[in-house]
């Protein structure tokens, strides 16, 4: 199940970039708790349910015009991925603001039901059992 969750977390962060809600929603199960906690913008905090985890994306997607994501691994961890990466994003002024983070993402039944936004590679790790 795990080449399987990676192919669906990579789908969830291509329609992320293409700001695509409806391809948000396939990938994602109606329980789906997004973590941003840790982000130190304006949308920091915990977005539980669906439509307020997309209601989160879309204020998201009202400041950005485009949003590049360079993942750096999947590492796969039992029902979760794992994904370092740094995110280019432009804002509707041409200004460019660029972020370091990591994505730990978890499954169920091939849907995600959990995203959450760690600062440091290593508490990510350590979030899903890894060193």
């Amino acid at each position: 199940m795990s080449r399987e969750n990676v192919e669906i977390v990579r789908k969830s962060l291509v329609a992320y970039e293409q700001q695509d809600v409806h391809g948000l929603r396939a990938c994602s199960d109606s329980d789906l708790e997004l973590d941003w906690s840790e982000s130190r913008g304006w949308l920091a905090g915990v977005y539980r349910g669906i439509d307020e985890v997309l209601r989160f994306y879309e204020g998201y997607f009202e400041a950005f015009d485009t949003i590049e994501i360079e993942a750096e691994a999947f590492i796969e961890a039992g029902d979760s991925v794992v994904v370092p990466n740094v995110v280019h994003q432009w804002g509707r002024e041409g200004i460019e603001v660029s972020a370091r983070s990591t994505l730990v993402f978890t499954l169920r039944s091939g849907k995600l039901i959990r995203i959450r936004l760690f600062q440091e590679n290593a508490k990510a790790l350590e979030s899903v059992g890894l060193r």
